[in-house]
């Protein structure tokens, strides 16, 4: 047996851990939390032991020693923006989460969780890794149209990269020497240009910009969407769930999964096949913006995510774009891999550690 890595990813009704040894994956496990246990606690923080006991308990159930580890890794919760990269855990990462100073989440628990429980062990390491809020935007990137708004880089850094250095890896090359563009197709929808190791540009693929998505509008009509905040007919939360939660695939079809949109497309349904097409054309659209932010100098365009098992949608978006570079799809995402993989970079010392 080699060194031992646990990953911990906390979500809203779950928390996903998986073990490591080395590059080998011993077992992931999936430990579901009920509304009505989550309702017990008045905000994300005091969630914590509970959720940490979860994870000491499934250990014990899969015979691990805590013992035994010598890096856990946590999901990056919402921190200030960071660089991207491998961060050990320190107390001033803690506070800030506990804090929720950049907003509350789950995933604020993950460094809290991986912190306390390598504390309990000599010799391990707690990091992060990729967090959401990477942000790497170059200075023209982050005008907007008003100064009252100010472009926000908030991403699936974690896939996004963890696909950009597989790809990379594939070819011979380092990440650092590649320029990129990499989607991300999932729940949300990102886009970004990866110059030579660093995310330059890439859209809030939260808050309303870029391709809609099963559940995000992406960008909006802004004065259409000003109309309608001053209607008088929707509050601020009926508007909040139009860009997030209630808008894109689900908002035009009733559904928000692709895999039953594929399905319409096949059988023929022209409402499902308009939808799917225009969702298509928007993420097209954002690819030839990247590659112009990259100048045209784009060494590959790669498709990751869930929705990039939809094999006759990826041919649609590469026959688009395949002119700019050439197209690589890698289907679904292993974010429980890459922050395993992160972690042992570091106790490899092929990545180097950043201090929050």
């Amino acid at each position: 047996m080699g060194r031992l890595i646990l990953a911990i990813n906390p979500g809203s009704t779950s928390t996903k851990i998986a073990l490591y040894d080395e590059k080998e994956q011993v077992f992931v496990k999936t430990l579901r939390h009920s509304a009505e246990e989550i309702s017990k606690y008045p905000d994300v923080i005091s969630q914590y032991e509970f959720r940490k006991n979860a994870i000491l308990d499934a250990l014990k159930e899969n015979n691990v020693e805590l013992s035994s580890i010598s890096a856990i890794v946590g999901r990056g919760g919402l921190l200030k923006p960071i660089s991207a990269g491998v961060y050990e855990v320190n107390d001033a990462m803690i506070e800030d989460l506990k804090a929720a100073k950049m907003g509350e989440h789950a995933s604020n628990l993950g460094a809290i969780i991986a912190s306390n429980l390598a504390h309990s062990v000599n010799g391990c390491r707690a990091f992060i890794a990729d967090p959401v809020v990477v942000d790497e935007l170059q200075d023209v990137a982050r005008i907007s149209g008003h100064p009252l708004f100010p472009k926000i880089s908030i991403f699936h850094a974690l896939n996004q990269r963890a696909i950009a250095k597989m790809y990379a890896e594939s070819i011979g090359k380092k990440y650092s020497e590649l320029n990129l563009v990499v989607v991300h197709l999932g729940g949300g929808v990102s886009v970004g240009a990866h110059c030579q190791g660093r995310i330059i540009d890439v859209n809030n693929a939260l808050n309303g910009e870029g391709p809609f998505s099963p559940e995000r509008s992406g960008t909006l009509p802004a004065l259409q969407l000003a109309q309608a905040c001053f209607s008088g007919k929707y509050t601020y939360e009926d508007i909040k769930s139009m860009i997030v939660g209630k808008g894109g695939i689900v908002a035009h079809l009733g559904t928000n999964s692709m895999m039953e949109v594929e399905k319409k497309v096949e059988e023929g349904d022209p409402k499902f096949t308009l939808i799917s097409d225009a969702f298509a054309y928007n993420v097209v659209k954002w690819i030839g913006s990247m590659a112009a932010v990259l100048g045209g100098n784009v060494d590959a365009i790669l498709l990751t995510g869930g929705i990039a098992y939809n094999t006759p949608m990826m041919k649609q978006i590469e026959d688009m774009v395949k002119f700019i570079a050439p197209v690589r799809i890698y289907p679904g995402e292993d974010e429980m891999g890459a922050l395993a993989m992160n972690g042992l970079a570091v106790l490899d010392g092929k990545e180097d550690v950043k201090v929050y």
